[in-house]
C-alpha cells in the first residue's frame, strides 16, 4: 500500500513495479475516473518501452495503444467496453499472451477472464490531492 502526494511519488511507485515485472505480465488497473491510472501507465511505458512520456495517452476511443521498445507495452482502456465477450470478439485476448506487458485500465470489465496471476492495481483518491495505490 502506497500513499502518494505528487506525480513524482507516483512515478517512484510505478518505476519500482516496472523493475519487478517481466514480459508476459498482465497489470490490471482499477479506480474511478481521474485517479491516475493513465499517469501510472505513462511512467511504466516510459521505463519499459523507452517511449517519450508525452506519447503515452489513454486509448479511450480506440481501446488499445501499443508502445514498442525493449519491452512492448499494450495499453488498454476498457472504459467504453461492455464486458469480456466484447474484448474476446475484438481479438484483444490474444494480446494477453503476446509476450509484452499488458496494462489494462478499467480491468473490472474483463475480470472474469483475467488470469489468476494478473497483478491487480487499485488507485483511489485518499485525502485532498493524495492517492492510495494498492498492488
Amino acid at each position: 500500500m502506497h500513499y502518494t502526494n505528487s506525480p513524482e511519488e507516483t512515478k517512484n511507485v510505478a518505476l519500482d513495479l516496472a523493475s519487478k515485472v517481466k514480459p508476459g505480465a498482465i497489470l490490471a488497473f482499477f479506480g474511478d475516473l481521474g485517479t491516475g491510472k493513465t499517469t501510472f501507465i505513462r511512467y511504466l511505458a516510459e521505463h519499459l518501452s523507452q517511449v517519450h512520456p508525452d506519447s503515452v495517452s489513454s486509448p479511450t476511443f480506440q481501446y488499445l495503444n501499443i508502445y514498442n521498445g525493449p519491452i512492448t507495452v499494450y495499453h488498454f482502456d476498457l472504459y467504453r467496453l461492455k464486458d469480456s465477450t466484447d474484448f474476446i470478439q475484438m481479438g484483444f485476448d490474444d494480446m494477453l499472451h503476446a509476450g509484452g506487458i499488458c496494462c489494462i485500465e478499467w480491468a473490472e470489465r474483463i475480470e472474469d477472464i483475467l488470469p489468476a496471476d494478473a497483478i491487480r492495481i487499485s488507485i483511489t483518491h485518499a485525502n485532498e490531492g493524495q492517492r492510495l495505490i494498492q498492488i
